[in-house]
C-alpha cells in the first residue's frame, strides 16, 4: 500500500508560480512513476506531467511543456510540480498519483493505482 499526500495548493494571480507536493508513504520501494492530474469543475481528470521514480524521466502534457517541471526527492518519497507562468485554464484540483508497476503509458489516469485527496489551484486573472 501506497499513501499520498498533496500540498501547496492556492490562489494566485495570473503570471504567478505554485509548487506542488506530494510526499509518498508506505510500500514507496514498490513506487515505478507518478504523476499529477488535473480536474476543473465540469470536465474530465486530465494528465499533467509524470516522472519515473528510477532515473527521474519526466512527461508532460503540451499545455504545461515549457510552465512546469516534475520532480523527485527520493530521499524524502516526495515528488514536486513546479508551476510557473499560471494561467486561468491552469485552475483545477491537482492530483498526485503513483503506480506500482510498469507500463510504458505515463498518460492515462487507469495507469495509476494510488491516488492522494487533491489539492485546490485558482488562477485569478
Amino acid at each position: 500500500q501506497v499513501q499520498l499526500v498533496e500540498s501547496g495548493g492556492g490562489l494566485v494571480q495570473a503570471g504567478d508560480s505554485l509548487r506542488l507536493s506530494c510526499a509518498a508513504s508506505g510500500a514507496t520501494y514498490i513506487i515505478d512513476a507518478m504523476g499529477w492530474f488535473r480536474q476543473a469543475p465540469g470536465k474530465e481528470r486530465e494528465f499533467v506531467a509524470a516522472i519515473r521514480w528510477s532515473g527521474g524521466s519526466t512527461y508532460y502534457a503540451d499545455s504545461v511543456k515549457g510552465r512546469f517541471t516534475a520532480s523527485r526527492d527520493n530521499a524524502k518519497n516526495t515528488v514536486y510540480l513546479q508551476m510557473n507562468s499560471l494561467k486561468p485554464e491552469d485552475t483545477a484540483v491537482y492530483y498526485c498519483a503513483a503506480r506500482t508497476y510498469y507500463s510504458s503509458n505515463y498518460y492515462s489516469s487507469s495507469s495509476y493505482n494510488y491516488w492522494g485527496q487533491g489539492t485546490q489551484v485558482t488562477v485569478s486573472s
